[in-house]
């Protein structure tokens, strides 16, 4: 009996070895597998190019929009593009000032309608398309250009119905391509 109980005893000190042995290396691929997901999100973080952006790390706080010229023949772009530019640069803490050190002025050089798409060969779909050439100048009279410059992204409206109906959509159309302008415009100036 007493040979029994020593190979029980035997059996269930190796049974809380094994245990106590994988329960070990359960913690060590855990610990392994935070450490790499730690590593890999400190890479994606800090290795992608993106930033944390403070009001405080702006290349300035202040900017005086002095004059968008419209050298096309759509009216009402550089109106436009003067509001989307000051709501875009409010969105970042910047703010809009007549008598700021650093000076945005551009032209809006061109307005383009392309036909995206057509049926029985007649004009279904418009892509408006919207370039400029702006140039912020410093306070020490530095100057930074950003030249051919336009909405990212394609933006077009459909050509059905009535004729107010067209002009509506190709005038919402136009106030989206130049927002998208205004935004690259912004993020140009201060990233």
């Amino acid at each position: 009996m007493k040979a029994k109980s020593r190979e029980e005893r035997t059996e269930r000190l190796d049974e809380k070895r094994r245990a106590k042995s994988k329960e070990r290396r359960v913690k060590s691929k855990k610990a392994a597998l935070y450490t790499l997901c730690s590593l890999l999100f400190a890479l994606c973080l800090f290795g992608c190019g993106y930033t944390l952006q403070s009001r405080t790390t702006l290349p300035f706080n202040s900017i005086q929009i002095q004059g968008i010229e419209n050298k096309t023949v759509e009216p009402k772009l550089q109106d436009m593009f003067y509001r989307a530019v000051t709501e875009e640069f409010l969105k970042h803490g910047i703010s809009v000032q007549s008598h700021a050190d650093y000076k945005l002025s551009g032209t809006i050089n061109r307005y383009k309608l392309n036909v995206l798409s057509e049926r029985s060969g007649v004009a279904v779909e418009y892509e408006v398309i919207i370039k400029g050439d702006f140039r912020l100048v410093g306070p020490s009279g530095n100057a930074k250009d950003i030249k051919n410059i336009g909405s990212p992204f394609i933006v077009s409206f459909p050509v059905s119905g009535p004729l107010e109906d067209v002009l509506a959509f190709k005038e919402l159309a136009s106030e989206r391509a130049i927002r998208d302008m205004a935004m690259e415009v912004v993020a140009a100036l201060i990233y």
